[in-house]
């Protein structure tokens, strides 16, 4: 286990990060240095030598190396981001820049996405250098920018640019996993991430004859863009299930000793309650409109009109994806990739998963382990490019009622000082035996 100055170091620096604002806005508004500086301060007091990168002035990463002691191992890749989305301060009940500690609870935003693991990643390997630990493989520790937007100055820029700096990477973990999920009826589950759906972000732009808004126009680029906008978001799309997906519905099943009857998915997570928030959006594809943005006076009929669409698929749902847009947006749309990121899957039956199932469960004997896979995405995509296997395990036990889905980009995000003392055990124990 680790030590108590690991557990205050935690809670000190999941404070100290938050009140370090480094809101993402997007369109390069970020400023993450000094949350890069303050987080290489703290990796430099224990021997290693993290370095600075960065692609555009003020966004700045930190990725360092800890050696081994099997130097035929491959290396494992564990990273943070250090933006955060804006939040709006006459909304908290806190000011979401305070990292106020208060009965127990660290409040602001990055409390749960995710400086909570970026201190936890701290915190253990400080406690390793007091400690004199070594991990059985290289562990490449990467500190990003701009995981909040295009990730463009972040991991984009290091897989792309400093690929060298993770050599021997074969796999990685990072946010969004071994988290405690309640399910009403007392258990407890802790969803590991192993698959991603893709990003797909949209523009549509409807072309049209503009002309007075009191004379009959056949060509209103409004009324062609809202239509293809209906019928995107009144699409029903079909059933796909991935590997992930699929053993995600059989462990949940066997958890709650239902049939996994996978030829009826629908059925499948009636019966599995509130436990089927775990899996319900990564069934299918989706497609979510999201902006619009059309003329400039209400007596003109526009000659285009703009919209935007949060489009998410399945591994191996891309070209399915590609055609129904084509479909749903007609002749008088056209659409394109504003961003685009690949899906993600891996591997449920790997060695490194049974070992973050086990990790979990020493801390968490009363807990359910299974696998899942994530509706959005991570910085794992873009480090997917190095050919690194990614896994979502950011360990948190939280307490019945605490809704941390909710709390991502939400209002008065928050996190449990002794979820951060449970993370940094788990993360101990998983890293040294990884």
């Amino acid at each position: 286990m680790a030590d108590q100055q690991a557990m205050d170091e935690v809670v000190e620096f999941t404070s100290d990060l938050i009140r370090i604002d480094t809101t993402n806005r997007g369109g390069g508004d970020c400023r993450e240095r000094p949350a890069a500086e303050y987080a290489a301060a703290r990796l430099a007091d224990t021997g290693l030598e993290p370095v600075l990168l960065e692609r555009t002035e003020g966004r700045t990463n930190v990725v360092a190396r800890i050696e081994g002691t099997d130097p035929s191992a491959d290396a494992l890749l564990v990273h943070g981001h250090l933006d955060v989305v804006p939040a709006e301060a006459a909304d908290w009940s806190v000011h979401p820049f305070s990292g106020e500690i208060r009965d127990g609870v660290v409040w602001g935003r990055g409390a749960v996405d995710m400086k909570n693991m970026d201190a936890m990643i701290l915190a253990v390997v400080r406690a390793w250098a007091r400690q004199g630990v070594r991990p059985r493989r290289d562990i490449v520790i990467a500190f990003t920018a701009d995981e909040e937007a295009s990730a463009a100055d972040g991991s984009g820029f290091l897989a792309d640019r400093h690929a060298e700096l993770f050599e021997g990477c074969t796999e990685g973990i990072s946010e969004s996993g071994a988290f405690t999920f309640h399910d009403g009826g007392g258990r407890q589950i802790y969803p590991v991430a192993a698959g991603e759906r893709g990003t797909g972000w949209l523009k549509l732009t409807a072309h049209g004859r503009a002309g007075h808004g009191s004379k009959v126009n056949r060509e209103n680029a409004v009324t062609r863009l809202a239509a293809a906008i209906a019928r995107i978001g009144g699409h029903e799309w079909p059933l796909r299930l991935t590997p992930t997906v699929r053993a995600a519905l059989t462990e949940l099943s066997a958890l709650y000793g239902i049939d996994p009857d996978l030829s009826d998915v629908d059925g499948l997570l009636e019966k599995l309650g509130p436990a089927a928030k775990l899996v319900e959006a990564t069934v299918r594809n989706s497609a979510n409109p999201t902006m619009l943005d059309a003329g400039y006076k209400i007596n003109v009929i526009p000659g285009e009109a703009v919209a935007h669409v949060d489009g998410r698929y399945l591994p191996g749902g891309e070209d399915e994806f590609r055609s129904t847009l084509d479909l749903l947006t007609g002749p008088d749309v056209e659409w394109e990739f504003e961003h685009r990121e690949v899906a993600l899957q891996a591997p449920v039956d790997s060695p490194t998963f049974a070992r973050m199932r086990a990790a979990v469960q020493e801390f968490a004997p009363e807990g359910h382990v299974v696998p899942y896979c994530m509706s959005g995405g991570t910085d794992a995509k873009q480090f997917s490019r190095l050919g690194i296997t990614g896994y979502g395990f950011a360990p948190l036990k939280l307490p019945e009622g605490f809704d941390y889905q909710a709390l991502f980009h939400g209002v008065d995000e928050r996190v449990p000082v002794e979820a951060l003392h449970f993370g940094v055990n788990v993360l101990d124990r998983f890293l040294r035996n990884a």
